[in-house]
């Protein structure tokens, strides 16, 4: 069997792990309200478009949807996900790379399909 070996905290160490958890804890419910409250918003803006509210407009509804999508994709990568946190490089960096070949994948298919 292997060794347990018990590594005890200095109660400056024990202090600062439970202002960082605080901190990232905090982080996390701010980042939940947020989300809750961008689609409360995106929600708000289907209905009054649904209501033919004078501005909202499909032109104006579905950039907006999009955009708040965008965010909230982020928001849950970065700290949901814990992307945020160190060590994480290499997972991002594929991450960013099939975004990026997906969207130029899409841009090139797009652009084959308008210009024949």
């Amino acid at each position: 069997m292997a060794d347990i070996e018990i590594y005890e905290k200095s109660p400056g160490e024990f202090q600062a792990g439970q202002r960082r958890s605080r901190k990232a804890m905090r982080a996390q419910v701010i980042m939940f309200s947020l989300m809750i409250f961008l689609t409360f918003v995106s929600f708000s803006v289907v209905l009054a478009y649904n209501a033919d509210v004078i501005g909202f407009s499909k032109f104006f509804v579905i950039p907006v949807l999009m955009l708040f999508a965008a965010i909230q994709v982020g928001l849950q990568l970065y700290y949901f996900m814990h992307m945020s946190e160190k060590g994480h490089g290499i997972p991002e960096m594929f991450m960013y790379t099939g975004a990026l070949l997906a969207f130029l994948i899409v841009l090139t298919f797009v652009t084959i399909v308008w210009w024949n």
